[in-house]
């Protein structure tokens, strides 16, 4: 029987390279995955680069961010973020906090963050802003503290994302594959509506085609699409694409040349 942990912790793991590779994290950032047994816990990485991350580094997380099982590896600093979103937000079942390089103008100037296309429509129809001057004044930014993880996750509230101040953006989802489709695409929205200032107008989705098109693009069919996608975009940069192909046609070989033995 396959066990459910441990397909969550490659799940994570692998999320974590995904978004990596897609340009949305670098050496910050992290993503989590609500336990999928346990809805009091989550599963995060070990403080290392998202695209480095392997199951082996994902552990268990009580959702007052505290490590289950105590480790000598160094963790992540702001893994409040995610355990308090994961307090406020049952239905919330992963997380993702990155400082995409598209993103952090719009956390820097201000400017309201828009959808502008049909696949960035699962921005929602209006992205908040958390800034942690108005609750903790002057700070070193990074978001240590439980009271500043709650803070943030009052924040978001009922949206799915939230660009905080000079900093970056999180970014929540119903599951992984969601959210990461999520993550990558609105990341991508972001330059596109940058683009678009450049040429002197920027014409955003209604609220209505936010609404319709966000739900179009989360049904199961175009989330999985697009997970495959990334994953084998994945495989292609890890080296392992062209051995998995090779195991797929291996026993078509093996049955033919059982099928030649027999007119033999």
């Amino acid at each position: 029987m396959p066990n459910k942990l441990d397909e969550a912790r490659t799940l994570v793991a692998r999320a974590n390279r995904m978004i990596a590779n897609e340009g949305v994290l670098d050496a910050f950032g992290h993503v989590t995955m609500r336990h999928p047994t346990d809805p009091g816990r989550f599963l995060m990485s070990r403080s290392r680069a998202p695209e480095l991350v392997q199951p082996e580094d994902i552990h268990e997380f009580t959702l007052d961010s505290a490590i289950v099982r105590p480790i000598e590896a160094r963790l992540y600093g702001e893994r409040v973020i995610h355990g308090e979103i994961y307090k406020a937000r049952p239905e919330v079942n992963a997380v993702c906090h990155h400082h995409a390089p598209s993103v952090l103008p719009f956390c820097i100037s201000g400017m309201q963050l828009k959808p502008v296309y049909h696949l960035g429509a699962t921005l929602g129809a209006t992205v908040p802003f958390w800034d942690s001057r108005d609750d903790f004044g002057d700070t070193n930014l990074i978001v240590a503290k439980p009271e500043e993880g709650a803070s943030l996750a009052r924040a978001l509230g009922q949206s799915w994302i939230v660009l905080m101040r000079r900093h970056g953006a999180t970014v929540a989802g119903t599951t992984l594959e969601e959210l990461t489709f999520r993550t990558i695409y609105t990341a991508r929205n972001a330059a596109m509506q940058i683009q678009a200032h450049g040429l002197g107008h920027v014409s955003p989705l209604t609220e209505a085609e936010t609404s319709l098109a966000g739900e179009y693009n989360l049904r199961p069919g175009p989330v999985a699409r697009a997970w495959e996608y990334w994953s084998v975009r994945l495989d292609k940069v890890e080296g392992t694409w062209r051995s998995q192909k090779a195991k797929t046609t291996a026993p078509k070989k093996r049955q033919a040349k059982r099928k030649t033995k027999r007119r033999r």
